[in-house]
């Protein structure tokens, strides 16, 4: 599993971002008495993007030619895992996971040289940051009923709509828009568009603020905005395949960090447990409490083993979609419930506003949610194992 990962130039690059976590981070996040339930400054985010990026970290999930490290979808697994487990409220920049090469990676094959030189090497370089927007106000989980358009006029595009919930859209320099080119065709046709957001037109807002507490959504609106055509990015009508294309990936690499969190409260709780006294000795005494102990500690055992099978999958090619959705609904309802056990051992302290602990219970809650609810993972676990049996018969 991800200890297992031993390569010189992997121990490499996690001890330097555990460095740099400990040693920059912290002192960042100590000086400006900020946690991440907080609105962070531009400023300082980009700062932390250049940062990563002049250690090597912020593009280490990119090839090596294009400034990467080239590290496989294990590595970057566990490295998402350790940032999550720091609690350090910076730690979603490190690899740029909110708005960085991780956004755009695995469509990076589709850009032209263009779309490279004006919006993705700045992203690799930690100067631009990004963000994806599929999702409308009435358009979630069904991404092919979007209604942002896009109508050719001359060399330009004119876009109009409304993005909802889009992460990382904040502190979004640009966004990979998803449109509506032909609305004539069954299902219409959707075209991704590169869109700077300040332009004419473009409104961000941040009018909500999720469960979690993180200021990392917002809204995107568009009203007639005109962009060239050359902004057009995976070519005309094929928006839902690029969107699709990095779902699978962009699932299983959620998990990581949903164990990271579930760790940290786990250990947490086992402090806690070993400390908190009643009844004349620790609480760690009781059977219940051992009993909770050992269900959250064989949880993380059984996410981390299927994180690492599916990662190892993945890394060789294999088809992802069965395997995962089903890491994805597995790994967020069972790192809940680690979270919940983790409340249950804290008690009083595990419900109070601000805790690491009640934090943690929030994030993951979210996670049911975010890239397909458990219902979707269902359902697209369900069509891949009932095909082969429909197809015989």
């Amino acid at each position: 599993m991800f200890d297992q990962l031993t390569t010189p130039e992997f121990l490499e690059i996690r001890n330097g971002i555990r460095r740099f976590v400990d040693e920059e981070l912290r002192l960042i996040e100590r000086e400006l008495g900020l946690d991440s339930e907080d609105p962070w400054p531009q400023e300082v985010l980009r700062k932390v993007w250049r940062r990563s990026s002049e250690l090597g970290f912020y593009s280490a999930c990119l090839p090596t030619a294009l400034g990467g490290k080239g590290l496989s979808i294990l590595e970057q697994c566990a490295l998402k895992a350790d940032l999550a487990a720091s609690g350090s409220a910076l730690a979603m920049h490190v690899l740029g996971d909110l708005g960085g090469p991780p956004r755009v990676g695995n469509m990076l094959k589709y850009a032209t040289p263009y779309h490279l030189e004006r919006y993705f090497k700045p992203v690799i370089r930690g100067e631009k940051s990004t963000c994806f927007a599929m999702t409308e106000p009435h358009s979630g989980s069904d991404a092919q009923s979007i209604t942002t358009s896009a109508v050719a006029d001359g060399d330009e595009l004119v876009i109009n709509g409304h993005k909802h919930y889009i992460s990382g859209a904040p502190f979004a320099d640009f966004a990979i828009v998803m449109c509506v080119t032909d609305s004539s065709t069954t299902p219409p046709s959707i075209t991704a568009v590169l869109v700077d957001l300040n332009l004419p037109g473009v409104t961000v807002s941040h009018e909500y603020v999720p469960m979690s507490g993180q200021h990392i959504d917002a809204d995107i609106k568009f009203e007639n905005v005109r962009v060239p055509k050359e902004n057009i990015f995976g070519g005309e009508g094929r928006g839902f395949q690029l969107g699709m294309s990095r779902i699978n990936v962009n699932r299983l690499l959620h998990c990581p960090t949903m164990l990271g969190l579930a760790t940290k409260v786990y250990q947490a709780s086992l402090e806690y447990a070993g400390t908190r006294r009643q009844f004349g000795g620790p609480i760690a005494r009781f059977q219940a409490i051992q009993h909770m102990l050992a269900d959250m500690a064989t949880t993380l055992w059984a996410c981390e083993s299927m994180i690492a099978q599916t990662a190892a999958l993945a890394d060789a090619g294999a088809d992802l979609r069965m395997k995962a959705a089903a890491c994805k609904l597995f790994v967020s309802e069972r790192c809940f419930e680690v979270a919940d056990k983790a409340v249950q051992i804290h008690g009083n302290v595990g419900v109070t506003k601000g805790h690491p602990v009640e934090q943690a219970f929030r994030k993951l809650r979210m996670f049911r949610i975010f890239t397909g609810t458990s219902e979707i993972q269902r359902n697209t676990i369900a069509r891949a194992i009932l095909e082969p049996a429909q197809e015989k018969a």
